[in-house]
């Protein structure tokens, strides 16, 4: 992800006074920051199915279980990643579900859990299990709080344009010009 560009968005005068941006800037605003926020909520959602993945290790280990070879995670994965298909609340539904492939540099995500720990979590000790399971949720965290800054923004910037509408300082019409 574009850090120094998430950084400049999360700015606190990167909006200003949305009553002096046009119409114009105020919509590349709102998108440029929907964008870093679809990327947060991809890097979220991929952070959330490894936690998934290590609390089914933990699970397995305290109810005494037999490792999964690879074969048996595999065939698992919709299991043990279902409960969190659907998060409670209202939760806004991105405009894209996928970030742009260039965005979703997950190198920060892989260097906490990345696919070889998780395809030999069988070898992590309790304590290490613990570990990841706190390095991988507080990584939840930082890009949900993120993503909160983000939505604050966007709120901002839309509140802008539906006043305008609203108001009739735009229209509808200016749309197809």
């Amino acid at each position: 992800m574009d850090l120094v560009g998430l950084d400049h968005v999360l700015a606190p005068d990167w909006i200003g006074d949305p009553a002096t941006l046009s119409m114009h800037e105020l919509r590349a605003r709102r998108a440029e920051a929907q964008a870093f926020e679809v990327t947060l909520s991809y890097q979220r959602r991929v952070a959330q199915g490894r936690l998934d993945i290590v609390a089914a290790e933990r699970r397995r280990r305290e109810e005494g279980g037999d490792p999964l070879d690879h074969e048996q995670m595999v065939a698992q994965l919709s299991e043990i990643l279902a409960p969190h298909t659907r998060t409670p609340g209202m939760g806004r539904l991105s405009q894209l579900l996928a970030p742009d492939p260039a965005g979703t540099d997950t190198a920060e995500l892989d260097a906490i859990a990345g696919p070889g720990v998780l395809a030999s979590l069988q070898d992590v000790n309790d304590d290490e299990l613990d570990e990841l399971v706190g390095a991988l949720a507080d990584f939840e965290v930082r890009c949900s709080a993120l993503r909160r800054e983000l939505h604050d923004r966007i709120d901002q910037l839309q509140a802008e344009v539906v006043r305008r509408y609203r108001t009739g300082e735009a229209t509808v019409e200016n749309l197809l010009q």
